[in-house]
């Protein structure tokens, strides 16, 4: 035996003599008479040993005190059950039950469980911080919003905490009202917070609603930066279930949190099928969709997978994060059909999901307008053309919003892009082209966020384009695994160069994202300013997801939508594209001539 369970075992033996011993004085109401004194004591020399005969047999010892718990207890209830057969036995064969008060047999088990089982809980309480502990009165005063299992999961690991210590818990459901949560009362509805706060002198408030819909978070952290307080959360559920985190990690609210939209639920048995021990290859791998694309897809073990990307950086930065995988790291531009050719003949992929692209809209629309046809649109028909001469199965291309009825070069370049695949489909039928097209995605590169955090810890002001300009957003995981099951569905069809359009959910004025930001870093909107600065070149008040003339057909998922549009382009119509793009370099306004003659919903803006 180490020496923690010597020590339990001589704690045990220590309160096994204590319960014999007030067994006795409870019966003779603490006056033992000397005749049972003597035998009290004399019986004890042997009654000790067969307690740690019978105490070690039920493996009393095999236990945790720090984590004492319900299996615990019963080990010791059994074991003291066997002491309340073995003794009387005994002392029936040694013809001394006379000795023993019949009461001492029935108080010395019951006493035995209290003894041992109260005090292994008690120092599991101790540890727990459910005790009175000096350290928790310096600890900052907190209010938890949530009633539920992450609730009681962070009161749990609050206890043990030096810098939290909870007042209360705020629960909406009204049963829970003045009961309590781990010792914590429920002082009230998640609107009272403001008025429970002032009351017990609290700043700082812990949103711990991981399942609740985003509306409810929103309105809770609305409430909480509306008071004055400061708004954390916990991490999910799932993280804290799975052990990678505890329910104490509590952070910062971020905007992620207010717009977070329900999981997607994925076919994971079919793109099991579609996706392990097969050869994949995703171009853009470095980028924001890219590179999480690639993490979904590995996760169904596939045989290869081959990142193709032109950064040097980002693409040593997948590869460290991928170093134990068997992936393929090519550095390689799409607009170099001979070295799209030969990554192809050498890789021999089995889907291909092509994200690289030139996406940012305002760069892309002065100067730079010929380089992002080059690349969005010859880029995808020299990926496409490799993909078709090695026999790719599925060929994925992740599509924008911005190319429905464009106002831009990227958007058109991306539509210019989609009926060249669509021109292509109608070649073949071995290869299944697909288009996916979603919004704007929180935290990719180039995205607003960033830019408004940066703003608002230099003081302001934050900078918008329009009042009133909208934007549909997701989050990059959501995208990323809705993509993979676009093309599985691409792939259980017979006829491809479809368009499927994701469900980005409300759209979102930007203006409110600004302004969330700026609450949720602790500033008051008198604080720190917004600026309207005017829209930009190329952008437009509001996105959309389907183009004029089109319609959509529901899919098995109900996240994804098809838009299938009138006609497709036909091989003269892509002939003459071809014959365009093989210009070296085309001018602003010849590039947009070009692409208002190819691409007839395009409508360039004019401020």
């Amino acid at each position: 035996m180490n020496p923690r369970s010597l020590t339990a075992s001589f704690h045990d033996l220590c309160a096994a003599a204590l319960a014999w011993t007030v067994g006795y004085a409870l019966r003779f109401n603490f006056e033992i008479p000397t005749n049972f004194a003597d035998a009290m004591w004399s019986n004890l020399l042997w009654i000790i040993p067969l307690q740690a005969v019978i105490f070690h047999g039920f493996g009393l010892y095999r236990g945790i005190w720090r984590f004492a718990s319900i299996p615990d207890l019963r080990r010791i209830a059994l074991a003291a059950g066997t002491v309340a057969l073995a003794i009387p036995a005994l002392l029936l064969m040694l013809q001394r039950l006379g000795d023993v008060p019949r009461s001492v047999l029935v108080l010395h088990p019951i006493l035995l469980v209290l003894f041992m089982g109260g005090s292994r809980f008690l120092y599991r309480a101790w540890k727990d911080g459910q005790l009175i502990s000096p350290r928790q009165f310096d600890a900052e005063p907190v209010l938890v919003l949530g009633a539920g299992s992450a609730g009681s999961a962070l009161l749990r690991d609050m206890a043990t905490s030096e810098r939290w210590r909870a007042i209360g818990v705020l629960d909406d459901d009204p049963v829970k009202l003045r009961l309590q949560l781990q010792g914590v009362p429920v002082l009230g509805r998640v609107d009272d917070v403001a008025r429970v706060a002032a009351a017990h002198q609290v700043a700082t408030v812990i949103v711990a609603m991981p399942t609740a819909s985003p509306s409810a978070r929103r309105r809770a952290v609305e409430l909480i930066v509306g008071a004055g307080l400061k708004a954390l959360t916990v991490p999910a559920l799932a993280d804290v279930l799975s052990g990678r985190v505890t329910a104490a990690e509590v952070r910062q609210v971020e905007l992620e949190d207010l717009l977070g939209r329900e999981p997607v639920l994925l076919d994971d048995a079919g793109l099991n099928e579609q996706l392990a021990g097969k050869v994949i290859l995703v171009t853009g791998a470095g980028g924001s969709i890219g590179s999480e694309l690639c993490r979904q897809i590995i996760r169904f073990a596939p045989h290869r997978l081959v990142f193709v990307e032109q950064s040097e950086f980002a693409l040593y930065s997948i590869e460290q994060e991928f170093a134990l995988q068997p992936v393929s790291c090519v550095m390689g531009d799409v607009k170099d059909a001979a070295r799209m050719a030969a990554v192809f003949a050498a890789h021999r992929p089995d889907v291909v999901f092509h994200a690289a692209a030139y996406k940012h809209v305002p760069l892309m629309e002065r100067d730079n307008a010929w380089e992002a046809v080059k690349n969005n649109v010859q880029g995808t028909l020299n990926v496409a053309r490799a993909a078709l001469a090695s026999g790719t199965g599925e060929f994925v291309l992740v599509s924008t919003d911005k190319a429905v009825n464009p106002t831009n070069v990227m958007g058109a370049s991306k539509r210019l892009a989609e009926m060249a695949c669509q021109a292509l489909q109608a070649q073949t039928a071995a290869t299944r082209f697909v288009m996916v097209r979603f919004g704007n995605v929180l935290g990719s590169s180039g995205s607003v966020i960033p830019r408004f955090r940066e703003q608002i810890a230099k003081g302001g002001p934050v900078t918008v384009t329009h009042p009133d300009i909208i934007r549909y957003f997701m989050l990059i995981p959501e995208a990323a695994q809705l993509v993979l099951q676009a093309g599985l569905m691409a792939a259980r069809e017979a006829e491809g160069g479809r368009v499927f359009v994701l469900d980005m959910g409300e759209p979102v004025k930007i203006v409110d994202l600004a302004r969330d930001m700026i609450r949720l870093s602790g500033f008051a909107d008198e604080e720190i300013k917004i600026e309207f600065t005017g829209l930009r070149p190329g952008e437009k008040l509001y996105e959309e997801l389907l183009a004029d003339g089109e319609s959509t057909l529901p899919t098995p998922h109900p996240k994804l939508r098809i838009a299938r549009p009138s006609a497709a382009p036909d091989q003269e119509w892509l002939a003459d594209l071809e014959h365009w793009l093989a210009a070296t370099w085309r001018d602003e306004a010849e590039a947009k001539r070009g692409l208002v003659c190819r691409v007839p919903e395009y409508r360039p803006a004019t401020h």
